[in-house]
């Protein structure tokens, strides 16, 4: 076997998994005011942004030819409620960031998150009733920050509340309003994980949620209710599916692109990005090698991208 790893253009030419930029999605974490670029403690190297800061990330994405931004809200403090109805305006946040992305970068997709959690007062995806997640409720607004976000110019609705039924709900509403052609990329097996902290300090909720997550987000103990839940989602009507967190489930992500064959994404989410950049920073691992190694193990089991902090480095190592 030593043989064909002997030079690196034998080792090259018998690869059998590639990572290139069109395998990333970078997120983005949008705040408002204008030139800010706002460091995230738990997240370094991460910034928040302002929307005039996006249109030029946007641009960097085109250049380096990552095809997509995934966008999430730093909400103000004061157009949080606990109903969420921020989500609903046109003119928020998310909304103005697409527009700006289109007007700087108009071929970079955008990807949209559909969640409550970023505007409420209690941190949570949907709305909350004497302790208690509201589920179809909170599908009747879920809906119509997805239909917000479609008129702004999203190209891919993410619902990542994980309430029963969302995507059937959602897709619905977009046939009926003329939005045939929108994608949903489902967070179809998202797990209550405590690698999410990071996250949640980058958007404002991780002081304000009430409780935990533990009665709507799958339990990390649990890999065939992962595959029940994929099935649903893709009957009814995602056209792609997401596993979140991503390293620590590579044995979902295997077993969900192997049963359904479905385009399948990984999430390398905020946990994950501050350990590597954590340990990078101290000079304790290869910072570019570990980057691209961690990417490549999503491909090697079955992803066909991965959403990740790291995706301009990525981009630029494979450039």
């Amino acid at each position: 076997m030593r043989r064909l790893r002997q030079s690196d253009w034998s080792r090259r030419m018998v690869r059998e998994t590639h990572l290139t930029p069109n395998d990333l999605i970078w997120p983005i974490f949008v705040a408002g005011g204008q030139y800010l670029e706002e460091p995230i403690s738990s997240m370094p190297g991460v910034n928040r942004l302002s929307i005039d800061m996006v249109g030029l990330a946007a641009k960097e994405a085109a250049n380096l030819g990552i095809p997509c931004i995934a966008l999430f809200p730093y909400t103000a403090p004061h157009d949080r409620s606990p109903d969420g109805r921020e989500a609903l305006n046109p003119d928020n946040l998310v909304c103005r960031a697409i527009a700006e992305i289109k007007a700087r970068a108009p071929g970079v997709g955008v990807l949209c998150d559909v969640a409550l959690d970023p505007y409420t007062t209690h941190g949570h995806d949907g709305l909350l009733e004497n302790g208690q997640i509201l589920n179809d409720p909170t599908l009747e607004v879920l809906v119509q920050q997805a239909l917000v976000q479609v008129r702004a110019g999203c190209d891919i609705i993410a619902p990542s509340d994980m309430m029963d039924g969302r995507i059937g709900a959602i897709r619905s509403a977009l046939e009926a309003g003329g939005h045939q052609n929108t994608l949903i990329m489902s967070y179809a097996a998202k797990y209550a994980s405590a690698f999410y902290g990071p996250f949640r300090d980058a958007i404002g909720t991780k002081a304000a949620l009430s409780g935990d997550k533990k009665t709507y987000q799958m339990d990390p103990a649990n890999a065939d209710e992962a595959l029940r839940e994929v099935e649903l989602d893709l009957a009814e009507g995602a056209d792609m599916v997401m596993v979140k967190p991503g390293l620590p489930y590579l044995d979902i992500l295997t077993r969900v692109k192997q049963r359904f064959g479905a385009p399948t994404f990984a999430y390398q989410v905020s946990g994950e990005y501050a350990m590597l950049k954590g340990a990078i920073d101290r000079g304790w691992l290869d910072g570019d090698r570990v980057i691209l190694e961690n990417l490549m193990s999503f491909k090697r089991a079955g992803a066909d991208g991965v959403l990740t902090y790291f995706a301009r480095e990525a981009a630029r190592l494979l450039g």
